[in-house]
């Protein structure tokens, strides 16, 4: 037997185990939904991405110890893209860029689970010194990288783009598409689309039938902890019951064993299971909900309340463009009272836009001292709850904690300000039952209310716009659709002969696009 006839023969029999162990390698669609488009991919591309997906089955051995580690992890990689508004599907890029090997380094030095150079993760607010890298610890990494590719996206409108720029940087990403797909839906891959979204495409197409899916037996559950310094991992790993060496390998963003004071870090480790991997699980204290309690200066929830919003970054140049954050995303604070025009002017953003991001009635004026948000804000906030304060409204509340004004309605079920009630116990994270009533809080009214109480602007909540088919929906009929994986709302509405912002309204979706697996939408056909 020649050498050829021998590595062909090597070829096949791997091929067979491969097939074997995992069934059917994925093969490369013609079309695939990602995140919030189209995706087109002609013979020669589609050949070319398959190869790489080829490529990730070739070792059994090392697909299964990837495989473990995807499934491990992923739960707390979706929940914190999902926070930001990030799609789901830029999940597969950590794959890509890591394997999830949390203190690999890359010989561009380039280091950590998303793989941050040091510049890149101190400008997403990651810590980088002789005690702390957080590019190596797994939830503040996945919250910076979706912090910088919702940035980018700010930009293209287009999630290729955002992703291709999450290696060449957004000037270079600029000069290599223009604005050529910027706000398009339907992209076409051929031989000369970019090399990067080809190989995010082949980790996808990969990875995403092995979502959930494990290799082995092993009931293991990845735990997440909020931990305050100062301590060490010794005294950690008394406490939960594993040992100093484990702890070690899966949080080696703590360099040298130690965990300073200066804010809360998340800690994970493995305990074994009765259940499969479940959502990760963050132990922290919860609030005793009693109708007797009452709220003061010394409460842990007005403590809270009072931190927000949280202001980082170059506060000295607060009212120029991208120099802070305020809870953790873009913002800017006016320095004098001002009309919106003049202000957006300033500020370099489009009108409607800043009057979209920050929930403002075209006649609402911008108010010294304010902060503002200059990118979209969240469906759901840092903390669970607010206590509402004299003077507080609807907007103010949800300007204060980041959160849309819309889901801070939904939550609570609340639509107008004069529902609201002093001491009430509002939802920022999950939504209220229906039919449950909301808690009042006796509380104390502190001396003085300046720092965390914003004038409302006039809303105007008599008019309600629907669409012709939401106002024709007693002579439509109701389909239930059931959300399959990799389903989006884009590729629903397409479906069905509807518009996306049709499907949103009647099922409450969010600006956000963002729906789970089994979720069942109602859709209104005439």
């Amino acid at each position: 037997m020649n050498l050829s006839r021998l590595y062909y023969s090597i070829f096949i029999i791997n091929l067979f185990f491969i097939s074997t162990a995992f069934g059917q390698i994925p093969q490369v669609p013609a079309e695939i939904e990602f995140a919030d488009l189209i995706v087109r991919i002609n013979p020669q591309a589609r050949r070319e991405i398959q190869l790489d997906v080829d490529a990730q089955y070739r070792n059994p051995n090392y697909f299964k110890v990837k495989q473990e580690r995807v499934n491990l992890y992923m739960p707390i990689i979706e929940r914190e893209l999902a926070s930001v508004g990030v799609p789901l599907d830029l999940k597969y890029l950590v794959i890509q860029e890591s394997s999830l090997i949390g203190n690999a380094v890359s010989t561009s030095n380039a280091v950590g689970f998303w793989q941050f150079k040091q510049g890149t993760a101190e400008e997403v607010f990651l810590r980088v010194d002789n005690q702390i890298d957080e590019r190596q610890n797994i939830v503040s990494s996945t919250r910076g990288a979706a912090l910088y590719l919702q940035k980018h996206n700010n930009t293209f409108d287009n999630w290729m783009c955002a992703l291709v720029s999450y290696q060449m940087g957004l000037g270079g990403a600029k000069a290599y598409f223009g604005t050529q797909y910027n706000g398009k839906r339907v992209v076409d891959i051929d031989r000369n689309s970019h090399w990067y979204f080809k190989k995010f495409l082949a980790h996808k197409i990969a990875f995403e039938n092995q979502i959930g899916v494990f290799a082995s037996n092993s009931n293991q559950q990845l735990i997440e902890v909020k931990v305050q310094g100062p301590t060490t991992l010794a005294a950690l790993a008394k406490k939960y019951g594993v040992s100093e060496n484990h702890l070690e390998e899966y949080n080696t963003w703590a360099k040298n064993g130690k965990i300073p004071g200066d804010k809360s870090y998340s800690l994970v480790f493995i305990k074994q299971g009765e259940l499969p991997v479940q959502e990760a699980i963050v132990q922290q204290p919860t609030p005793q909900k009693s109708q007797n309690y009452t709220a003061d200066k010394n409460s842990p929830a007005y403590k809270r309340a009072n931190s927000y919003p949280k202001v980082a970054g170059n506060t000295t140049k607060a009212s120029e463009p991208d120099q802070i954050t305020v809870n953790d995303l873009d913002g800017v604070q006016a320095p004098k009272s001002t009309s919106q025009t003049k202000f957006t002017d300033q500020i370099g953003i489009k009108e409607k836009k800043f009057r979209r991001l920050n929930d403002l009635e075209e006649e609402a004026p911008i108010e010294a001292g304010k902060y503002y948000y200059t990118e979209k804000k969240k469906a759901r906030a840092e903390v669970e709850t607010h206590i509402v304060q004299p003077g507080e409204t609807l907007w103010s509340i949800s300007q204060k904690y980041g959160i849309k004004l819309s889901s801070l309605k939904s939550k609570n079920r609340i639509r107008r300000d004069n529902e609201l009630k002093v001491g009430m116990v509002l939802n920022l994270q999950e939504s209220r039952k229906r039919g449950e009533e909301i808690q009042i809080i006796p509380i104390s009214t502190p001396k003085v209310q300046n720092t965390v109480v914003a004038q409302a602007p006039v809303r105007k909540e008599a008019v309600v716009q629907q669409s012709p088919a939401t106002d024709s929906k007693s002579t439509a009929s109701q389909i239930t659709h059931t959300v399959s994986a990799g389903e989006t709302v884009f590729a629903i509405s397409k479906r069905y002969g509807v518009t996306m912002d049709q499907l949103k309204n009647w099922n409450k979706i969010g600006s956000q696009n963002i729906i789970s697996v089994g979720q069942k939408l109602v859709i209104f056909r005439p």
